[in-house]
């Protein structure tokens, strides 16, 4: 749908839509000429039907290849579209990718990490995702039905299974479950007890093989459940045959074999059946897609999970966090508290085995050595953060915790890495302090910064130099030693690994950014909603200098003179053993762009600073706010969100001074939810 409304916003071009099966093909050809109202728009190129005019071509990779790429011109098509574009490594599909020229190429994917950590939108399109929506946004959203997910413990130990290639032994899984007759009979008794009505269920059943889904079928038929079995041998005529009786309720129940997985469309399916363990989220969020899309008559889709007691390898987080968008710490609380934070309507129900299992797993994971953590990341075999942090699942506190880093990990694992060099270990102790840059121009000037050819600091023009300060005092806040800008940011080009880790955690910022930023107007390089460690805004609004100490200020306020700016920081959440009771100022939202601010107990309304805050208009001066939820997390020290400029409304009291500030931009509505609830 959304390449079909793309490609109408463009006109008339030529097109061509590549898919690997014919069902994703003939739907798609549908849909455009749903949107476009031209019922002949497309013609397709696949199973023996081949194109007449190649104007607007629907092809399969494989037609696409056997015909010969090259005999296509590589300029003949102007819109290219790959579905199901994780495929995109296969040797197919980049052949298409390198001989192909066209005006727009747009990749469709429901699913983008890649179980062997291959970032498609990086490899492909230099991190650039034009449009993205998380199956939990989705649900929230409403454009999703709803879910009940119950984790089923089944009985069966899969502990000592074969493991290869990160997944468990097809055949040793298929000799396991074929033939399991108590294990039909629980899948059974949780359908009775979880479905309100069986006779009429449109169940899809995901099995290990041909002989597991047989299987499966002829059991449901013996116990008075109508059901079939297709695989990707079945010929096209009895899969259609198989789907149709699925609609019409002929089967209650379709058994299927790696052929359901990805791209066909059946929004009637009200039921699935997951019976062998999937240890790829891509898999598993493909399988869940069967029965999401909303229909009239479809209240919830049923997820029965038949979970068998695993080997230590097996990767629970993968489905809990592409169910609910969080990472192994978090999940830890959501097991535990029944995951309260779903979507309305939607609910994850583990039973009680699950539960401990699925929470051993979990705690194992983040009880990792450096040692087995090295090895995770030879198992995964990328050097990208990016990459491995998806593949694995893992966070950030995974790696840069107790001020660790990543080039640390990748030499461990024995993967290519620039060589260390001498004095590099403080240098990686401060990757993690860069973590928060989130703002495109930020990070752009501290990649620049990093070439080994960029002018020197004397040279930069004014902006740059700004952020030259920022980069370096967020390195040694202390200023390191160093008697010029110059010789700090020599002595960082002077270690590679450390660069080429800093250019990864830029664009890892950036990619996860949770707010457009809006670079401030003047020569201040900060940007609203954007985040900045306590160092990096003192340099940015010239406090800190080669004569001061970005470690100066440890209070949560600061007269920065050289640009006539006071920038207020604060903690929203403060807590008895951060903060004594003189320094528990109630500061909190009162709306989206209103804020409630106390200053320091100390301050008057005659004072210097009580005068610029109540009169900073008249005075020329800038206020700016800053926030954070708390002084530290799971990273260490947490950086703070600069809300933006904040004008002054109206005050009383004083020492300290109660003062309500507006702000020129509304508060993110994350951090709103959190900066109200502190006032409550």
């Amino acid at each position: 749908m959304v390449a079909a409304l793309d490609y109408r916003r463009l006109g008339d071009r030529s097109l061509l839509f590549v898919a690997h099966r014919r069902e994703i093909l003939e739907q798609s050809r549908a849909m455009y000429r749903h949107v476009l109202g031209d019922g002949s728009f497309g013609e397709l190129y696949v199973g023996g039907q081949r194109p007449e005019r190649w104007r607007h071509v629907f092809a399969s990779v494989q037609s696409l290849a056997a015909y010969g790429v090259d005999n296509v011109p590589a300029s003949h098509f102007d819109v290219v579209v790959l579905d199901e574009s994780h495929h995109m490594e296969a040797v197919s599909y980049r052949r298409l990718l390198t001989h192909l020229e066209p005006q727009e190429l747009l990749a469709l994917t429901a699913t983008p990490e890649r179980a062997d950590g291959v970032n498609i939108a990086q490899e492909f399109f230099d991190g650039h995702i034009c449009a993205e929506l998380r199956l939990w946004d989705a649900l929230a959203g409403d454009l999703l039905c709803p879910f009940h997910y119950f984790g089923v413990a089944d009985g069966t130990d899969l502990s000592r299974l074969g493991w290869r290639r990160g997944d468990y032994d097809s055949t040793g899984l298929s000799n396991l479950y074929t033939g399991d007759d108590a294990r039909v009979r629980l899948v059974v008794k949780s359908l009775v007890d979880k479905v309100a009505d069986v006779a009429s269920m449109r169940a899809l059943g995901f099995c290990v093989s041909k002989a597991h889904a047989s299987f499966m079928a002829r059991r449901f038929n013996e116990l008075g459940i109508p059901a079939r079995a297709v695989d990707a041998d079945t010929s096209p005529d009895d899969r259609r045959s198989a789907l149709h009786s699925l609609r019409d309720r002929r089967i209650n129940a379709l058994f299927a074999v790696d052929l359901f997985n990805e791209g066909l469309d059946l929004p009637d399916v009200d039921t699935l059946l997951l019976l062998r363990p999937t240890a790829s989220a891509t898999v598993f969020l493909q399988q869940l897609g069967r029965g999401l899309r909303r229909t009239e008559n479809k209240a919830v889709l049923t997820v029965l999970d038949f979970v068998g007691q695993q080997r230590r390898e097996y990767r629970f987080d993968v489905r809990y966090s592409a169910l609910t968008g969080s990472r192994r710490r978090e999940l830890v609380d959501q097991v535990n508290a029944g995951f309260p934070y779903l979507p309305a309507g939607s609910q994850i129900v583990l039973d009680r085995v699950t539960q401990q299992q699925v929470l051993d797993q979990l705690r194992a994971q983040l009880r990792m050595t450096r040692q087995q953590r090295a090895a995770d990341v030879r198992q995964v075999g990328s050097t990208f953060l990016a990459a491995y942090l998806e593949s694995a699942n893992a966070d950030l506190a995974d790696i840069y915790g107790s001020q660790h880093s990543w080039t640390e990990l990748v030499r461990a694992a024995g993967l290519s890495w620039p060589d260390p060099v001498p004095a590099e270990m403080p240098l990686l102790r401060r990757i993690g302090a860069f973590l928060h840059v989130d703002d495109t121009e930020r990070v752009s000037a501290y990649s620049g910064l990093l070439d080994p050819d960029v002018c020197p600091y004397a040279d930069m023009p004014p902006r740059q130099q700004r952020y030259a300060r920022m980069l370096f005092f967020c390195l040694w806040p202390d200023r390191g030693g160093f008697d010029s800008y110059e010789a700090g940011l020599t002595h960082l080009r002077s270690h590679p690994a450390v660069c080429h880790e800093l250019r990864q955690v830029f664009d890892l910022g950036l990619a996860h950014a949770a707010h457009v930023a809006h670079p401030l107007d003047g020569d201040v390089t900060l940007a609203t909603h954007a985040h900045y460690r306590r160092e990096e805004l003192l340099a940015a609004l010239d406090w800190a200098s080669l004569t001061r100490s970005a470690r100066g200020n440890v209070t949560g306020v600061a007269w920065a003179h050289a640009s006539q700016t006071d920038a207020l920081m604060v903690n929203l959440r403060k807590s008895d053993r951060e903060f004594s009771p003189s320094t528990m100022y109630r500061d909190y939202a009162l709306s989206e762009r209103l804020f409630h601010w106390e200053s320091q107990n100390a301050t008057s309304t005659s004072s210097p600073a009580g005068q610029r805050y109540l009169h900073h208009k008249q005075l020329g001066t800038s206020v700016l706010l800053f926030v954070r939820e708390a002084p530290t997390n799971d990273l260490g020290t947490a950086p703070f969100l600069l809300l933006g400029p904040a004008n002054y409304v109206d005050h009383h009291g004083e020492r300290p001074i109660a003062i309500t500030w507006e702000l020129d931009h509304p508060i993110p509505p994350d951090v709103l939810l959190t900066a109200r609830a502190v006032a409550s």
